[in-house]
């Protein structure tokens, strides 16, 4: 190389990645101790896993183990959610957490589709009674309530790259998981690089990405062939037989960092934003007296509260709340909080001097409150039954027909005369929710929902239809027959009932995430999936 090329190299900067090998992986798990021992990762939380995959039957099998853990994407989905801007990418590429920053929201781990991120909120032993000697000399209380994942060892990089090192040669500088593999399966090195041996196995090699679908472009590339023995097509991973059972190792886990406070902070602000939303309209339309305004804004916004500090009690690191305004740019989690900040102080001036100015300001906010949470749903990648496109739709007329049938109610309490035109659109509520049901229910499969997630809607779909549906309906055709100002009421009730109780049970029951899925295998087993029975066939 002359002086200037080896100039041109140093300035360069890096893109690392890995190249695993799936012939070469013997599932030994050396990768994931040597992660474990220079992570100093706490129990149950593995940064760097080995999934052991089976397929077929007898005699006819075969033995896949699958390196996993962050895949470095070139699009994170994790980042641009981030509140906090904690999670960021570096300029080489290595997606990062900075400890001091995160509040643990866990918004980037249900937006993470390759199950990569975990959010530890306590100190576990792994002696129940006592902390062991090495534990006591290498805990990370900066770790607790906030996200931890791979770095690709970055800071064994960095010091390794002052000294002059070369990360994935010299093996001070390489990531533990690499420089410890037995079987060199693991390959790290620099995609920028053409000379790089990783990208030329990536390169020179079939290979493929995980999930490349979603569009995030791993980092990390898995070979599935040799030059002797040609791989085959993934034909039975992504069968419905195989991820209906949750003890799969591909199959995708139920989360559990979005609970049923992530829940109820979904249904109160769909229905406090829709009931504020409503009540405006309802005024221009001549049904809410202007005097009431301020009462039901004051009402929603109560509401709204609660959804809020539900939420609040979820993040990890409750202290640094205020640090999800710092990125506006990208998180929609953010953009709701401004929204709040600018709502809040409206809704107070509207109660001590009422002004038409204010009551449609107020109006517009809760429109984009309401649209900021169904944004925030869909953009977690991690979890099929929420990233999809109907998504947002389904909480933006959800919000609004529970917002409508609080309206009614609250008229009701309230004594107000409830016009029993208010039935029409209530009836064109329940038709567009109950028609973008089916349509979310039919796109399904096509969407990636696994199994066992659908399980859980078809579920949930019966009486989501009774209460949520035909009840708001059948009630608002009799209040426009001229039955009973009751029947007005029960369907105002429904409405709320049936969004809350969808909302629910997809954000809390039916939240699988992704899962693993291998479009190539190579050619290990016995039978007809021996390497002989595919000698000479192509990848």
């Amino acid at each position: 190389m002359t002086a200037g090329a080896a100039d041109g190299a140093a300035a360069r900067t890096p893109r690392w990645g890995m190249v695993m090998d799936l012939n070469r992986c013997v599932g030994c798990q050396t990768c994931t101790i040597a992660c474990k021992h220079a992570n100093d990762t706490p129990p149950g939380v593995q940064w760097r896993q080995v999934l052991d995959v089976e397929y077929g039957r007898f005699p006819d099998v075969e033995r896949v183990f699958l390196p996993v853990g962050c895949q470095h994407c070139d699009e994170p989905p994790c980042v641009p959610v981030c509140p906090t801007g904690a999670t960021y990418r570096r300029a080489d590429g290595i997606v990062a957490v900075l400890y001091d920053r995160c509040i643990g929201c866990g918004a980037c781990a249900v937006a993470c589709p390759y199950q990569a991120r975990h959010l530890v909120h306590r100190r576990d032993r792994y002696f129940r009674d006592r902390d062991t000697v090495q534990e006591q000399a290498v805990a990370h209380g900066e770790r607790l309530g906030v996200i931890q994942k791979c770095t690709f060892c970055a800071d064994k990089i960095d010091a390794g790259r002052a000294q002059g090192l070369v990360p994935g040669r010299d093996l001070a500088a390489t990531p533990a998981c690499a420089s410890a593999c037995i079987a060199q399966a693991i390959r790290f090195g620099d995609f920028n690089d053409p000379d790089d041996p990783v990208t030329r196995m990536a390169r020179g090699q079939p290979s493929f990405a995980l999930h490349e679908g979603l569009g995030t472009r791993p980092m990390i590339r898995y070979l599935y062939t040799t030059p002797a023995v040609p791989g085959r097509g993934g034909e039975a991973d992504a069968a419905d037989e195989r991820v209906s059972d949750p003890e799969d190792p591909l199959t995708g886990k139920l989360q559990r960092r979005w609970d049923a406070r992530a829940a109820a902070n979904f249904i109160c602000g769909g229905l406090s934003s829709g009931l504020m939303a409503m009540a405006y309209l309802g005024h221009l339309a001549g049904a809410v007296p202007a005097g009431r305004l301020p009462a039901i804004y004051a009402g929603g916004s109560a509401i709204m509260a609660m959804g809020l500090f539900a939420v609040f009690l979820e993040i990890g690191r409750k202290l640094r709340f205020v640090y999800v305004l710092r990125r506006p740019q990208t998180s929609w989690m953010t953009r709701e909080v401004y929204v709040v900040a600018a709502l809040y102080p409206m809704v107070a001036a509207d109660l001590w001097r009422p002004h038409p100015a204010l009551d449609a300001a107020i109006a517009v906010a809760a429109l984009a409150f309401l649209y900021c949470q169904a944004r925030i749903l869909h953009a977690s990648k991690g979890i099929p039954a929420w990233r999809v496109p109907l998504m947002p739709w389904m909480l933006v007329a959800t919000g609004l027909f529970e917002g409508l049938g609080a309206l009614t109610l609250v008229l009701a309490v309230a004594q107000v005369a409830v016009p029993a035109w208010l039935g029409w659109p209530i009836v064109a509520l329940a038709g567009v929710n109950a028609a973008l049901w089916r349509a979310y229910r039919a796109g399904m499969k096509a969407a990636g929902i696994a199994p066992l997630a659908r399980a859980e809607i078809a579920r949930t779909t019966p009486w989501l239809h009774a209460i949520g549906h035909g009840l708001p309906a059948a009630g608002a055709v009799a209040a426009i027959a001229g039955a009973s100002p009751w029947a007005l009421m029960a369907a105002g009730l429904g409405a709320s009932a049936g969004g809350a109780l969808w909302k629910y049970r997809v954000i809390v029951r039916a939240s699988y995430q992704q899962g693993f899925a291998l479009p190539k295998l190579p050619r290990r087993g016995s039978g007809r999936r021996s390497a002989w029975a595919g000698a000479g066939a192509e990848a």
